[in-house]
Formats: structure tokens, sequence, C-alpha cells
């Protein structure tokens, strides 16, 4: 699904990416999209940085998934408990 994404630029620029979108026979969104993978594996290769291997971890806890699935399941009890009286 695609999201809205909002911003100011330079009035030459958003001119130079119509004109791109208009050579190359695709959407203004097409060539923006285009620009910023491109920039993306660029400073990547130069920089010498993964961004997946930045974002592996984000879920690494002390207890397992089980442990924590029981932990939730036991604070939505209480939560229902405290309405029921």
């Amino acid at each position: 699904m695609d999201k809205i994404f909002s911003t100011r630029m330079d009035e030459k620029v958003i001119q130079h990416v119509g004109l791109l979108a208009k050579q190359l026979g695709t959407s203004k969104k097409a060539v923006l999209e285009n620009a910023i993978r491109m920039y993306a594996e660029k400073v990547e290769t130069d920089q010498g940085c993964d961004i997946l291997t930045h974002t592996f971890g984000g879920w690494r806890r002390e207890e397992s998934a089980a442990e924590t699935v029981r932990s939730i399941k036991g604070l939505v009890r209480q939560s229902q408990e405290r309405y029921k009286r």
C-alpha cells in the first residue's frame, strides 16, 4: 500500500522530475522512487553499511516469544476483570 509523503522542494527540482518522467515515459512517482533507491544503494556501498544489518535484532529480548504472549494475555485478562466488577 502506498503512503503519502509530503515535502517542500526547490521548484527547479520539481520541474526536472517532471521532465525526466515525460522523457522516460513514466510517472513522477516512479522517477522519485527509483532515484531514492539508487541513492540508498550508493550510500550503502560507499559507507559499507547494510540497512538490514542495522534493523535486525529489533525484537531481541531476554524472554521467549511464549513468555511474551503469556505476559500479554495476563495483562489483557486483568484489564477485562477490572471492567466486570
